[in-house]
């Protein structure tokens, strides 16, 4: 079957699967959504005797469907290759009475290396296929991974340049190096003077201002995403919650049909979207857990049905408190406009467009919008969770007491919220816990959680007290920055992010 794509605020201009990859933004603001949502077609018992990459063609397949068998496939090759540190991709540890889903072990060892890996090859087997002539620019936002997992997948990538955001006081130590050493003549880091959400408002302006595109198109330059907006992000997503339920299943830790929760820390609503897409193509799935910071604006949502940005809710359930955004120790989740969102509201709307288009119009126009009633009983598949600063850390500390095992802190923030659900709702459904990003990009939070002493020791030298403690490797791509050269020093206020742009491509 077929599948074309149209932006969640307007039904009627369709695109193929490869165009909507290309373009990576809806031209009227929204996000590109399948015009239905598809259902596998091989069984869970079949795809449990395949690889990673086997089952990645059999969702991808479903969702890509202008891309050729032999396309797909040798984007898949070239993507799950010997970057992964491990045959597995994604696998899979047992720990604390749930299963942590191991998403780090690509070359930037943060989770968006699951789908950054193939987006390129994505992108440039689209412009072949609509015969794009124009040199297609990257802009990207990123609250800490998503940057370096784009920079490491586009670099000298013929035909491409990428230019990245990220909020200069926003981001690890790690993180930010991991950004700034980044080689490749087609790439760009330039840090904002403010956070991740003035970042990601700042590009989306850059792809909604019809003069500025006019302008770069005239010098042979298109505009397109990285970041989770792009449906060519999303769909490779979807593949590792299937992944691991196959893996499971074959492990015996659960019987074919048994449903699971999933529990994912998230700020843009990116990776708990893809798991409600699995759930929807047939993946037996319970409850969607969202987790999130002290930044927990979706966490308010999933309470009341509210989205609010400049206003929190209180513990009488009013959104009385003015939100303050929280700068914490799981930097890749503070973000107060969750953009993904938007595409489960066109979803529980009826799809219905102008429904959606007019929430997001109210978003924008007041800071907030209320769902219906109906709205919210579609929710059923969600619910949401909060870890404080203090939570997380006891998370960090007490899963490493229990078990010897060592999580970042993300990954203790959905830890620490699944263990609060669990014991409130007295629900023992076997729990996927996504592991997004390798404790070492986040070695001095992950240390102080274990003991304070480190409060006063150097980001870089507590990696190799982490090494001592956890008794795992050092990831290659630690050790690669140690020493690297700064290359990107470029500092920017919020309104000179055009101008960057157009430096970059002079």
């Amino acid at each position: 079957m077929s599948i074309l794509y149209h932006s969640t605020r307007d039904n009627n201009k369709k695109l193929t699967a490869s165009q909507a990859v290309l373009q990576g933004l809806a031209e009227d603001g929204g996000l590109f959504v399948p015009d239905s949502l598809p259902v596998l077609d091989k069984s869970l018992e079949e795809l449990k005797d395949m690889d990673y990459k086997g089952v990645a063609y059999e969702v991808m397949k479903l969702f890509l469907t202008d891309y050729t068998e032999e396309e797909l496939k040798g984007c898949i090759e070239r993507a799950y290759d010997e970057k992964f540190d491990t045959k597995e991709i994604a696998p899979i540890r047992e720990a604390g009475g749930a299963y942590y889903l191991e998403l780090f072990h690509g070359s930037t060892i943060a989770f968006k290396d699951m789908a950054l890996s193939i987006l390129p090859h994505l992108m440039t087997t689209a412009a072949k296929k609509n015969d794009l002539k124009e040199e297609i620019v990257i802009l990207t936002a990123t609250s800490g991974d998503t940057g370096k997992a784009a920079l490491a997948g586009f670099a000298d990538v013929p035909g491409t340049r990428i230019c990245v955001f990220y909020p200069k006081n926003g981001v690890s130590k790690v993180q930010e190096r991991q950004m700034v050493t980044q080689k490749g003549a087609n790439v760009r880091v330039i840090g904002i003077e403010g956070n991740f959400d003035n970042a990601q408002t700042g590009v989306k302006k850059m792809f909604n201002d019809e003069a500025l595109k006019a302008e770069l198109k005239e010098k042979g330059f298109v505009f397109s995403s990285a970041n989770s907006i792009n449906i060519g992000r999303l769909v490779p997503q979807v593949v590792y919650y299937v992944y691991a339920y196959t893996r499971l299943l074959k492990d015996g830790n659960i019987k074919s049909g048994d449903k699971i929760n999933i529990c994912v820390p998230t700020g843009n609503f990116g990776n708990i979207l893809a798991a409600y897409y699995a759930k929807q193509a047939g993946l037996p799935v319970n409850k969607l857990i969202c987790a999130s910071n002290s930044n927990r604006v979706l966490y308010d949502f999933f309470k009341s049905g509210s989205y609010d940005k400049l206003r929190e809710m209180d513990e009488n359930g009013a959104f009385s408190k003015d939100r303050k955004f929280i700068l914490t120790g799981s930097p890749s989740m503070d973000i107060l406009i969750s953009s993904n969102l938007e595409r489960l509201i066109y979803h529980i709307a009826g799809d219905d467009d102008k429904k959606n288009k007019a929430l997001m119009e109210q978003l924008n126009k007041d800071g907030a919008y209320e769902i219906s009633e109906d709205m919210k009983a579609r929710l059923d598949d969600f619910c949401g969770g909060y870890a404080s600063e203090e939570d997380t850390a006891s998370k960090i500390a007490s899963l490493y007491k229990e078990c010897g095992y060592i999580i970042d802190p993300h990954t203790a923030v959905a830890g620490y919220v699944y263990d609060e659900y669990r014991k409130n709702t007295g629900d023992d459904t076997p729990a996927l816990i996504a592991s997004t990003a390798s404790p070492y990009k986040f070695a001095k939070t992950v240390m102080c959680a274990l003991d304070d002493k480190y409060a006063s020791v150097d980001d870089m030298k507590l990696i190799d007290s982490l090494n001592e403690v956890s008794g795992v490797a050092i990831p290659q791509a630690i050790d690669d920055i140690r020493s690297a050269e700064v290359l990107h020093d470029i500092v920017c206020a919020i309104d000179e992010m055009p101008e960057e742009v157009r430096k970059f491509l002079r």
